[in-house]
């Protein structure tokens, strides 16, 4: 990892898991109860898949915490962020159903560029991400607890208050693809929503 600096500072392909999950668990429902915080639920074991051409948040924080489930215990990354603003939002998950074979169920929203999705205190379990970021006033280092920038551990999070966490002011991310179990949100605005349900493998990436 590069040092850090105060200030701007661009990582390509950075490997913190972090936000466009967004949204979804309000405009999916059922595909979406398949991932679930662990704060307030049991996860299901089955993952989804997120895209987005861009994402700019405020106040950032991220940390690890462990999601438990029906397949057993699955380590993540949550990242928590006070406000966000996603472009080009895309969200997937195939559900197997039995005799009829695999659905997709897959959420787009935020194409207008004017008219981005919004969300406040925003929540994300995830376990991979790639994307290439750039972090203003970023604090590598400090103990989970002590994150003041963004919105602090989440109520209930399976997390040590004094094991390794990062924050910063903001973060800008480009070309977002991401797989996470679980995400949460105050509110959500999703601008031009778009919902299709297919049979088969249809993932946004």
């Amino acid at each position: 990892m590069k040092s850090v600096a105060r200030g701007g500072t661009r990582w390509k392909r950075f490997a913190v898991v972090m936000v466009p999950s967004v949204a979804a668990t309000a405009a999916i429902g059922v595909a979406l109860s398949q991932g679930a915080l662990a704060a307030s639920f049991s996860v299901s074991g089955q993952s989804f898949k997120v895209t987005a051409s861009s994402l700019d948040g405020k106040g950032f924080a991220q940390y690890g915490a462990i999601d438990s489930g029906k397949t057993g215990a699955h380590p993540v990354a949550v990242v928590g962020m006070k406000t966000a603003e996603i472009h080009d939002l895309c969200q997937s998950v195939v559900v197997p159903v039995p005799v009829f074979g695999d659905v997709s169920m897959t959420l787009s929203a935020g194409s207008n560029p004017k008219n981005p999705v919004e969300a406040k205190t925003l929540y994300i379990d995830a376990d991979d991400l790639k994307a290439d970021a750039t972090f203003e006033n970023i604090d590598i280092g400090v103990a989970a607890g002590d994150a003041s920038k963004g919105p602090g551990i989440h109520q209930g999070d399976k997390a040590d208050p004094n094991s390794f966490a990062q924050q910063a002011d903001s973060v800008h991310f480009e070309n977002v693809q991401q797989r996470a179990w679980a995400t949460t949100a105050g509110t959500f605005k999703l601008s031009g929503l778009k919902m299709s349900v297919k049979k088969g493998k249809h993932e946004c990436y």
